[in-house]
């Protein structure tokens, strides 16, 4: 299988610490976050290569970043990196998260393996080497964290699941939540789902916010779930970034 990780992201809410900075590459307890991201994804025994697909603005950084993580060693060493530059220049020429994917599958030709996709800046404090197990009895799957209350579900959004743990009810930025579980930007495709995408992008529909393909696509085939363990943070503002900074300490 292949890992593809969202980056092409311009983070305009953590401005000026990313105007000249992808917000994966910044630090997070000592590494860049894209770091956290894989070294928990590094035990995963079959990944053949990892996509990090980014923007014009920061894609020279990505592969200088890409060149020193494999020199590191440890998870790095064992991962062969593609930069993928989607071609946008600013927030307002972006292809968006799922616009992106499509990109990346279209132009790397690789349809043919299986996709694990995260986003880059999507933080947890432990290896998943069970989720790719997991994740390949159904056609998708998408990880869940508990965020603990119905009130914190509303800033993200809303899943219910069947006893099989397969998706029943899917909702971005719920009004009225029924549970507090949210899906994060964790996602597993089966190769055979991957041209699925194609046809939701060619139906005109929302390129950016990768939950809203999990959206579309859970009424049409089985997407199972697997709860992530330990700690999550979604950076998205100054104060999550401060606060993972503590939090992330204790897991280096």
């Amino acid at each position: 299988m292949n890992i593809l990780i969202l980056a092409a992201g311009y983070a305009t809410r953590l401005y000026p610490l990313t105007e000249n900075k992808a917000k994966p590459l910044l630090e997070v307890a000592g590494k860049p976050m894209i770091e956290w991201v894989l070294d928990n994804l590094a035990p995963i025994s079959d990944i053949d290569r990892v996509y990090v697909v980014t923007n014009n603005k920061f894609a020279k950084a990505f592969e200088e970043w890409a060149a020193t993580y494999k020199a590191k060693g440890l998870g790095g060493a064992k991962m062969e990196f593609t930069i993928v530059n989607d071609g946008s220049t600013c927030d307002s020429d972006k292809l968006g998260a799922i616009g992106d994917i499509h990109y990346v599958l279209k132009t790397q030709d690789i349809r043919h393996q299986d996709l694990l996709v995260v986003a880059g800046d999507n933080l947890f404090s432990q290896p998943v080497p069970e989720f790719a197990e997991a994740a390949k009895k159904h056609p998708a799957t998408l990880a869940l964290y508990d965020v603990g209350n119905l009130e914190e579900i509303r800033k993200y959004n809303n899943v219910s699941v069947n006893t099989e743990g397969v998706i029943t009810h899917f909702e971005e930025k719920p009004e009225h939540p029924t549970t507090t579980k949210t899906g994060i930007a964790l996602y597993y495709y089966r190769k055979d789902v991957l041209p699925l995408i194609d046809t939701y992008v060619a139906e005109g529909n929302n390129p950016d916010q990768p939950g809203r393909l999990i959206q579309w696509l859970y009424p049409q085939v089985k997407v199972g779930t697997w709860d992530v363990p330990g700690t999550w943070f979604d950076i998205g503002s100054k104060e999550t970034l401060i606060e993972a900074n503590e939090v992330f300490k204790k897991f280096d």
